[in-house]
C-alpha cells in the first residue's frame, strides 16, 4: 500500500523523447509520466524503442493561467468528467483523460493521484476526501451517495450545474463589491495625485501675489502641504490597516463573523448579499435532496454554503429544531431570518414531497434577482464614478483658481 500511496503523490512530468518504432523509423514527441521508467515502459509497449530522452523544462515565466487550481476549474473538471460518464466512458477512464489533457500540472497531479487511488480499491468518495482544499464535504459527501445509488454519473452532472451557478453567483458578487471598492480607490488616488504635484505649483504662483488668499484656498494648501510631509505616514497607515484586517479577517472567525453583519447592512450591497445567501443556500439544499443526502446532512452543508455567519447561524439553528422533531419550514420560521417567500415554497414542497424542486425554483429567482441588481448597481456606479472625481478635481481647480478670479475683479 506504501508504493501506491507513493505512486498516487509522484510528480506527473512532461518527457521529450525520441525513438524508432516497430516500422524502423525514427519517432519523436513528449509523454506525460512520474518517472523517467514510467515513460520508457509506456512507450515500449506501444512499440516504441527509445533512444533519447529528457524532462522538458517548464518556462520561466507564464503569460497564461498560472498553476493555481481555482474553483472555476474545479467546476470545469466535475462538468467533463459528467459528460464522458453520462456517454459511459468509465470513471478512470474519464479521469485520465482529463488529467492528460489539462494545462495546469497541479491539476494533472491531483487527479492522477485520485485516480491511483481509485484503481487500487479505495472508493470515489474516499479518494477525494484527503484533498479537502479543492473538495469539500459537500462534494465528498454526494458523490458518495451517488456510489450507494448506483448513479454516479446522475450525481457529478448534478454536482456539475451546481457549481457552475455557485461559481456564477460568486462572479457577480465580486463584480458588486468591486465597483464601490474602485470608486473609492480612484477618487482615493485622483486626490493625492492632485495634492501632491499640482497644488504645489499654484503655490507658488500664489507666494507672488502679496494679498491674502481665499479660506478655501489656503484650507486646500494646507491639506496639500501636510499630504507632501507626511505622505509616508498615511501610505504607510493605509497600507497596515489593509494588511492588518487581511490577516485578523483570516485567523479569527470573531472578525469574519462580524465582518458579515456589517455587510448585510450596507445599503445596495447587502440586499445583493441577502439575496445571495438565500440563493445559495437553496441551490446547495436542492443538490443534497436530489442526491438522496439525508436532510440534517444536508442543512449542514448548506449552512457552510451559504456564505455568510447570519445564514449559517440560521441554518444551523433550524437544524437543530428539525433534529427534535419540528418540520423545516416551521423552523425556518422561528429563526425570523429567512424571507416568508422561501418558507411558502418549502412548505408547499413538504406537502407535496418535493422540496428539492422548490428549492431550485427559490434559488433560480433569487440569482436571477441578483444578476439585475448587479446589473443595476453597475448602470448607477458610473455615473456615481464620474461625480465623485468630478467634485473632488471640480474642488480642487475652484480652489486654486479663486485668488486668480479676485485679482480680476480687483483690476
Amino acid at each position: 500500500m506504501a508504493s501506491i500511496k507513493d505512486k498516487s503523490t509522484a510528480k506527473i512530468n512532461t518527457y521529450i523523447w525520441h525513438g524508432i518504432n516497430r516500422k524502423g523509423e525514427r519517432t519523436s514527441g513528449d509523454y506525460k509520466g512520474a518517472s523517467e521508467k514510467d515513460v520508457k515502459d509506456a512507450l515500449r509497449k506501444q512499440g516504441v524503442n527509445v533512444t533519447k530522452l529528457k524532462k522538458k523544462p517548464e518556462p520561466l515565466f507564464s503569460f497564461g493561467s498560472s498553476n493555481k487550481i481555482t474553483p472555476m476549474d474545479m467546476a470545469m473538471i466535475t462538468r467533463q468528467i459528467a459528460t464522458m460518464l453520462s456517454a459511459g466512458v468509465p470513471l478512470v477512464q474519464s479521469m485520465k483523460i482529463v488529467a492528460d489533457g489539462h494545462e495546469k500540472p497541479k491539476m494533472r497531479e491531483l487527479l492522477t493521484a485520485i485516480n491511483n487511488d481509485i484503481q487500487a480499491g479505495v472508493p470515489v468518495a474516499d479518494s477525494l476526501r484527503p484533498h479537502r482544499k479543492y473538495f469539500d464535504d459537500l462534494y465528498c459527501d454526494l458523490v458518495a451517495a451517488g456510489e450507494h445509488s448506483g448513479s454516479l454519473d446522475t450525481v457529478y452532472d448534478r454536482i456539475a450545474t451546481y457549481k457552475e451557478k455557485t461559481e456564477a453567483l460568486k462572479s457577480k458578487i465580486k463584480k458588486a463589491l468591486f465597483y464601490p471598492a474602485a470608486v473609492i480607490a480612484v477618487a482615493f488616488g485622483v486626490t493625492m495625485l492632485l495634492l501632491i504635484f499640482v497644488v504645489p505649483q499654484f503655490e507658488e504662483i500664489f507666494a507672488g501675489f502679496g494679498a491674502e488668499l481665499p479660506a478655501f484656498t489656503q484650507l486646500i494648501l494646507k491639506i496639500s502641504r501636510a499630504v507632501q510631509d507626511y505622505w509616508y505616514i498615511i501610505f504607510g497607515v493605509l497600507g497596515f490597516s489593509i494588511f492588518a484586517f487581511q490577516r485578523a479577517h483570516f485567523n479569527s472567525q470573531k472578525v469574519r463573523d462580524k465582518t458579515d453583519h456589517v455587510l448585510l447592512k450596507l445599503p445596495i450591497i447587502g440586499s445583493i448579499l441577502h439575496k445571495s445567501s438565500i440563493a445559495r443556500f437553496s441551490r446547495t439544499l436542492a443538490t443534497t435532496f436530489n442526491a438522496g443526502v439525508p436532510l440534517l446532512e444536508g442543512l449542514e452543508s448548506a449552512a457552510g454554503a451559504s456564505g455568510n455567519a447570519l445564514y449559517r447561524d440560521a441554518i444551523l439553528s433550524a437544524r437543530r429544531e428539525v433534529e427534535s422533531g419540528l418540520m423545516l419550514n416551521i423552523a425556518m420560521r422561528t429563526t425570523g431570518v429567512f424571507p416568508d417567500m422561501l418558507i411558502q415554497m418549502i412548505m408547499i414542497g413538504e406537502e407535496a414531497g418535493s422540496i428539492d424542486d422548490m428549492l431550485n425554483k427559490v434559488a433560480a429567482i433569487y440569482e436571477m434577482e441578483v444578476d439585475d441588481a448587479v446589473d443595476g448597481l453597475t448602470t448607477l456606479i458610473e455615473p456615481m464614478l464620474m461625480v465623485v472625481i468630478g467634485t473632488i478635481v471640480g474642488g480642487l481647480i475652484i480652489g486654486m483658481y479663486l485668488p486668480i478670479f479676485e485679482m480680476g475683479n480687483v483690476v
